[in-house]
């Protein structure tokens, strides 16, 4: 009996939990994800003068997200570009320390960098998917936040990032 009652309460947390996800999409964009909790909130929708949207986990220093989609050259690697962006923008980040690169399987699979960086004094951590689509695009989706906060909801930003496809 206790066993029974054990399942039942672990069932209707995990149905809660699901129930709680809602799809993102736009008819200006060509893929729709997970958003695995009401305190992620869109902040820019996309339109004619922003084509990237972003979001928020309450608040822009517990979690900010942008999708971007990077048109790239014929058999450019998600790997590639993440190494890319790296050593050309992140680098350049105020206090920045290298995260490592590993692979990531999602509905469209890819790679992840982690890396650390500081913003007003603060210590930020960045988490970058970048999602191979085809053989000339990638979607990078940016999560930043400081650095405890962004590292509590890493199943959420995994989560968004693993249920990321094209319409």
């Amino acid at each position: 009996m206790r066993v029974f009652l054990t399942l039942s309460l672990i069932l209707v947390a995990l149905s809660s939990v699901v129930l709680a996800q809602e799809v993102w999409t736009h008819d200006k964009v060509d893929y729709s994800f997970d958003i695995p909790s009401p305190t992620w909130r869109a902040i820019s929708e996309p339109d004619a003068a922003h084509e990237h949207p972003e979001f928020v986990y309450g608040d822009r220093l517990d979690g900010y997200l942008t999708v971007r989609k990077e048109v790239v050259e014929a058999g450019t690697t998600a790997a590639e570009l993440a190494r890319r962006d790296q050593d050309q923008k992140l680098r350049f980040l105020p206090g920045f320390i290298e995260g490592k690169q590993e692979i990531f399987n999602g509905r469209l699979d890819g790679v992840t960098i982690s890396y650390e960086f500081t913003r007003t004094g603060k210590q930020m951590l960045g988490r970058t998917y970048y999602l191979q689509a085809d053989n000339r695009t990638i979607y990078a989706l940016r999560f930043t936040g400081l650095r405890d906060k962004l590292s509590r909801i890493r199943n959420q930003t995994d989560l968004i990032a693993r249920t990321f496809k094209l319409k």
